[in-house]
């Protein structure tokens, strides 16, 4: 018992104690917010690969559209569900989920 009542009076230990608490709780830089920023960093992360593949694939479809009249046709037909004056456009959707 004596030893830990000197070790409480050691005024290195109250500095290392003191210091490890404030790093830990009162710093700009502390534990939850080293946290936080890590999160976020792995979500913006996520977000930089979903947006590269979304760059990737519109690029892939611009040189695919300058390429070909045919090919600009067929986008437009597919993704703007665009028409000839006498055609008619059926869009069929499957119903998720329903048995």
């Amino acid at each position: 018992m004596r030893k830990l009542l000197d070790l409480f009076k050691n005024k290195y230990f109250i500095a290392v104690v003191a210091f490890t608490v404030w790093m830990l709780f009162f710093d700009k830089n502390d534990v939850i917010s080293q946290y936080e920023y890590s999160t976020q960093l792995n979500k913006l992360k996520q977000e930089k690969d979903f947006y590269t593949k979304e760059t990737d694939q519109v690029k892939k479809d611009l040189k695919e559209l300058d390429s070909n009249l045919t090919t600009a046709e067929k986008f437009a037909r597919e993704k703007y569900f665009m028409k000839k004056d006498n055609e008619d456009v059926f869009v069929v959707v499957k119903a998720e989920g329903k048995k």
